[in-house]
């Protein structure tokens, strides 16, 4: 998956050098009405400028190459820096193909298995980090395009049979000759997720769009987050990193959103209220264990009114008893200690049907307020926190309302309305620095420049082309909003240092992300990602030893890794553009 070399650097005359920056944007944008390149891609290099700093040098070759470029010889990868000589990040060995920095299975082995502790976040610090490039397996081909991806996939880019095996009776995946099948099953939906999804739709409203966002808590291969979007509905789904299954992998490789994770000491990385509903279907997490520590994080990122489903392992065991290999005492004290757990939080069982429970959160803590003895409510004033922070067992306070109809912390719009309408959290104040003015302009600016995105990558309009895609700096989720009419899905990721906390903002439109420190690798696999967006990226970690590195190594093969910078670091190969609007780099990986 490497990345095509580039012969030649930037280069700016000493005279555009010494000209005030404004001249050149006034004169473009007096000329033109569109964006002009200013740099030609041309061997993996550059036209250097010429003549007057307000004049624009075009290359006699207008078309620009976004196709894949991976075959450089030996894998070897040119990594330049301003001033600096160029180094030469080479292939990682084969046995890396899958390598995943901060779930590494051999290094887990260190840490504590209590509770799973050993399957958290752990990251690799100086000489442990590598310094090359993770190869993709032998064999590997391009995913089919969605919506074909949902269902199937190629064998060689995932080379794990032990699903195949382990779940053979439950209808998750086969393998068909060179290709593996995703017939939709689970273990507690035999008939199908589309089934299975009909069951819970009798119970909650799924088709009104009020109900937008889901997490899904030990996901399996994700079909009930990938047959969720046929219903609008967008699941962020997780499962540990183990030894020999790839169940995030699968799902990323069908084009459905998935990350590593586990319910184990540290939060969930979401933000407080964010998920509409939370799931669990046979997912094996001790919920009544702990003094209810894990349930109380699900009411944590739950929204107000949202739901809990639970099907699996208490719920119906008189019927399942026998076949789950336990008893019926140790099922029945099971399900009453969750039940209790749940009562706790001031939760509401809705119905419990056949396989399927479902429980709600309350839209304020009005009432709960006056009977909650235990868990005690959460003193500190973080709940969005959530990056390496503790899970506490103590409940998350919902905002203060005025009254007991009131929704706590604001009624969000039904979908797709909620995707543009202000969210709560700006109207009500409470991202620093954001007016719901300042919303609306952000919101027409990123259309205009995915206008510009499309404008010049021709890929976009290339049906199935782009599934899977990142926004490293997603801001207040502009850049995905934009391309919700679009086949593609975005993980909008905010940096852990960025100046504001607006990854609750992105959830409340109806989008999905999560927290990341871009010093450290990503809960997720190689070549996972299409198309990767950076904005101010490189300025936001311009004093850290973040570098594109982090790109190289997510991206699938042959895919795009753009960045919109105020200075263009020497970072190749790169696409210049003087575009008003835009500046932008973009890598072919």
């Amino acid at each position: 998956m490497g990345v095509r070399p580039a012969a030649t650097k930037l280069h700016i005359s000493p005279a555009a050098a010494r000209r005030p920056s404004f001249l050149p944007i006034a004169t473009i944008a007096l000329l033109c009405s569109a964006s002009y390149f200013v740099g030609v891609w041309h061997h993996g290099g550059f036209s250097s400028p010429s003549g007057s700093p307000s004049s624009v040098s075009i290359a006699s070759a207008p078309s620009l190459d976004f196709s894949a470029h991976h075959a450089a010889a030996d894998g070897a990868v040119p990594s330049s820096s301003a001033g600096a000589a160029t180094r030469t990040y080479g292939a990682c060995p084969a046995k890396y193909s899958e390598y995943t920095p901060c779930e590494d299975v051999a290094r887990s082995l260190r840490y504590p298995r209590d509770r799973l502790v050993y399957r958290e976040r752990h990251c690799p610090a100086g000489r442990e980090r590598l310094r090359c490039l993770v190869p993709a397996p032998a064999g590997y081909r391009n995913p089919f395009p969605w919506p074909a991806s949902r269902d199937v996939a190629w064998f060689a880019n995932v080379p794990h049979k032990e699903l195949t095996v382990e779940k053979a009776v439950q209808n998750w995946i086969r393998v068909d000759g060179d290709k593996f099948r995703f017939p939709g099953g689970g273990t507690m939906f035999p008939h199908g997720a589309d089934a299975y999804i009909d069951d819970i739709g009798k119970l909650i409203p799924l088709h009104d769009g009020s109900i937008r966002t889901a997490l899904d808590t030990g996901c399996g291969v994700a079909s009930w987050g990938a047959y969720l979007l046929s219903r609008d509905i967008l699941a962020m789904s997780f499962a540990p990193r183990d030894s020999h299954e790839a169940q995030v992998q699968f799902a990323l490789e069908r084009g459905v959103p998935a990350l590593i994770g586990v319910l184990a000491s540290n939060r969930l990385t979401y933000p407080a209220r964010a998920f509409d509903m939370a799931h669990c279907s046979r997912c094996l997490i001790p919920w009544h264990l702990y003094d209810g520590l894990y349930l109380i994080e699900v009411d944590r990122v739950l929204r107000p009114g949202g739901y809990w489903i639970l099907s699996g392992p208490p719920i119906n065991w008189k019927k399942y008893w026998k076949g789950w290999e336990r008893t019926k005492e140790d099922l029945n004290a099971e399900q009453q200690a969750i039940e209790a757990v749940a009562r706790s939080l001031c939760w509401k069982k809705i119905k419990e049907a056949g396989d399927i429970a479902v429980w709600q959160k309350p839209a304020n803590h009005a009432g709960c307020k006056a009977s909650l003895k235990t868990p005690p409510f959460c003193s500190h004033k973080k709940p969005d926190a959530a990056w390496y922070d503790k899970m506490e067992a103590c409940m998350t306070p919902l905002p203060e309302v005025s009254d007991a109809s009131e929704v706590a912390g604001g009624a969000l719009k039904k979908w797709p309305q909620r995707l543009t309408a202000v969210p709560p959290r700006i109207s009500r104040g409470s991202i620093k620095g954001v007016t719901a003015k300042a919303f609306v302009q952000d919101t027409e600016l990123w259309r205009k420049r995915v206008r510009h995105y499309k404008a010049v990558i021709n890929q976009f309009e290339q049906k199935g082309r782009y599934r899977n895609v990142l926004d490293m700096n997603a801001g207040l989720g502009g850049f995905a909003a934009a391309l919700t009419n679009d086949p593609v899905w975005v993980m909008n990721m905010v940096p852990t240092v960025a100046n504001s906390t607006t990854l609750g903002v992105i959830y409340e439109r109806g989008l999905i992300g999560s927290y990341q420190d871009w010093c450290e690798g990503m809960s997720t696999y190689p070549r996972t990602y299409d198309l990767i967006h950076a904005d101010k990226v490189f300025t936001l970690y311009k004093n850290s030893p973040f570098n594109n590195r982090v790109g190289n190594a997510l991206t699938r093969k042959g895919v795009a890794y753009e960045k919109k910078l105020e200075n263009l670091p020497a970072i190749s190969p790169l696409l210049f553009s003087s575009n008003p609007i835009l500046a932008q780099i973009l890598v072919l990986a």
